[in-house]
């Protein structure tokens, strides 16, 4: 039962819906402060329980090296913003960093076959998943997300596929 006392605690609403812990992946004891589009570090840490600060390095480098690269839209807003992982990351960015921690990708959605796959703990495996949905990353640990909050929007937010261990 979700305690207002205690945002930390646990939250399991139905059989159907996933459970909520709040969980920085470590940010605030890597010294950040205030908010943050961080989600691609925050879900990476989590699942692959690797220090905040070290994802967050990698993938300011993975960032700063596709800038340097490429000459794309991604890759002039890169340079513009700075390549910090605290203003977003681009899948292209962050895929092979996933994927290199011992991950698979798993796509739910294709192009034109409409929404497939729920946040519903009945719609996704267990074990440990880096799921992606509409400008989000969160991570699923044994049908509990691992967040700063709930994306799930009570189940209804469709997932695009997820990169399980």
């Amino acid at each position: 039962m979700f305690s207002f006392l205690n945002p930390f605690a646990s939250v399991k609403i139905s059989s159907q819906e996933l459970g909520f812990t709040f969980n920085d992946g470590g940010r605030g004891l890597a010294g950040f402060k205030g908010g943050a589009g961080d989600c691609v570090v925050r879900a990476i840490a989590i699942a692959t329980q690797l220090p905040y600060i070290q994802v967050y390095e990698d993938l300011l480098q993975a960032n700063a090296a596709y800038a340097n690269s490429r000459n794309d839209k991604l890759a002039r807003r890169l340079n513009a913003k700075g390549s910090s992982p605290r203003n977003g990351n681009h899948r292209n960015v962050f895929h092979d960093y996933i994927l290199g921690h011992g991950f698979i990708w798993v796509p739910t959605m294709k192009i034109g076959t409409g929404c497939q796959v729920h946040l519903r703990a009945h719609e996704l495996p267990s074990g440990t998943l880096i799921v992606k949905v509409s400008k989000h990353l969160t991570t699923i640990i044994e049908g509990v997300i691992h967040d700063t909050h709930n994306p799930s929007r009570g189940g209804s937010r469709c997932v695009y596929g997820y990169y399980q261990k």
